[in-house]
């Protein structure tokens, strides 16, 4: 162990990296300059004045417990090997339990949270706070005292289960460099030990006021005897902004990032809603980044790393063992769609002896769309456009529900077309977009329809 807070000036010597039975190094509030040392379990470095970026030589450092560089002049990204909001793969630096950045110029903004923080925030991970369940762990809603009350949903993992810490780690992954205004925004990871000595991992992100699309689109009809949820249906427009939501953030994660992502676990459940109902994709736990981009559809790999996600929204091709690739998202997408527009589950009970979703909205394209539409959406058909068009007084009804009819139209052909059986034929995220945001405009009456065959 070396302990020093001596107003010491210079670098670290460098013969301080070659202690390698060195358990301890605390050199917190010097003066202290140049490179990090990486062959230490504790390693405490805080209020001094390093600068330049955090090594990558860290990230290969087994033994690594407790690493503090706050309030120093770090600047860059956090290594790809360093745990926080990085990765956790073989050779990287799996014993680190707690990772303090703060007072840095980081690329990746850290809250600096405890395991006795988030418990105290979540009223000991109470049932009243418990918003949601997955098969990887709990969310519950808490509250930053020491942020100024910032409301915030801590993801709990669940790490009996098999999966739940590669879960924690691909979560990690994919959300440390991704910035896009449709993805939940992942605000710190927390790995640590909880007060009876077990491993704890934690998620937390920015709080969504108005919950999931999976309650929006089900929950009122599941739950009729309660007047909160009756209360809670969207209309045309709002269906539409929303699939434009999940639509741009596929075309970022697929098109604008700097290596592909792949979701692989599409579905309402994992896309929430904002305070102005604005759709933002969650929950990273099963993504999958593709350093092999040239390849623009899938191949055959081994059926036991194939991704199957979730019963209805699979791409049907990974039940036989295909890689997971971007069609795969889209497959999800376009069922997704399709549930918007018709109100019901992939695994609804009327879908059986080879009825599904798509085929169920594919027999009704054109003429009989309205007939397989949520009866909801219909009921709000009229004021969801008037909401729509607000700025265009010179429309008249009969021009409106035209318009209205061929956005329904529009929504189920994109669909079907998304969630076609074979990779090949679905369409790419960025034509997706480009397709809804045509009918949105066809449908506020600033385009006009297209004329039907």
């Amino acid at each position: 162990m070396i302990y020093g807070r001596n107003w010491m000036r210079g670098n670290i010597p460098v013969r301080v990296g070659n202690l390698f039975n060195l358990e301890v190094l605390a050199f917190d509030a010097n003066l202290l300059t140049g490179t990090i040392p990486s062959s230490v379990a504790i390693l405490v470095l805080m209020s001094n004045k390093l600068q330049g970026n955090i090594p990558q030589s860290l990230g290969e450092c087994r033994k690594l417990l407790l690493l503090v560089l706050s309030e120093n002049n770090l600047s860059g990204s956090i290594p790809k090997q360093v745990i926080g909001l990085s990765s956790l793969s073989q050779g990287s630096c799996t014993s680190l339990t707690t990772l303090y950045l703060s007072g840095n110029s980081l690329g990746v903004s850290l809250l600096k949270l405890s395991y006795g923080d988030l418990l105290k925030a979540t009223d000991g991970f109470s049932a009243a706070n418990l918003i949601g369940a997955g098969s990887f762990g709990s969310i519950y809603k808490g509250i930053l005292d020491q942020h100024e009350g910032r409301v915030v949903a801590v993801k709990v993992l669940n790490l009996q289960t098999s999966r739940a810490t590669k879960s924690f780690i691909a979560e990690c992954e994919a959300l440390r460099t991704v910035r896009h205004r449709n993805l939940v925004k992942l605000l710190t990871a927390c790995s640590s030990i909880d007060f009876q000595g077990n491993d704890f991992k934690a998620l937390v992100y920015n709080f969504m006021v108005n919950g999931s699309l999976e309650e929006w689109l089900h929950n009122s009809a599941q739950q009729g005897n309660n007047p909160t949820n009756l209360q809670k249906n969207l209309d045309l427009i709002q269906r539409v902004n929303i699939a434009i939501d999940i639509a741009s953030a596929l075309d970022y994660l697929h098109n604008g990032s700097d290596m592909p992502i792949v979701h692989c676990d599409l579905k309402p459940s994992n896309i929430l809603l904002d305070g102005d109902m604005t759709g933002c994709v969650g929950d990273f736990g099963l993504a999958r980044f593709l350093p092999d981009a040239s390849r623009p559809f899938p191949t055959q790999e081994s059926s036991s790393n194939a991704i199957k996600g979730t019963i209805g929204y699979t791409a049907p091709e990974y039940g036989s063992g295909t890689a997971v690739s971007t069609c795969g998202d889209v497959y999800s997408f376009g069922i997704l769609l399709l549930e918007m527009l018709t109100g019901k589950r992939p695994t609804d009970d009327v879908f059986k002896d080879g009825l599904d979703l798509h085929n169920f909205v594919l027999t009704a394209l054109p003429e009989r769309v309205k007939e397989i539409c949520d009866p909801r959406l219909l009921h709000t058909e009229e004021s969801g456009i008037t909401t729509a068009m607000d700025n265009r007084g010179d429309l008249g009804q009969d021009d409106q529900r035209q318009r209205a009819d061929e956005c329904l139209i529009s929504l189920a052909r994109i669909g079907v077309a998304c969630s076609a059986a074979m990779p090949k034929e679905r369409m790419d995220a960025s034509n997706v977009v480009a397709e809804l945001c045509r009918t949105r405009d066809v449908l506020v009456g600033t385009r006009m329809p297209r004329e039907r065959p």
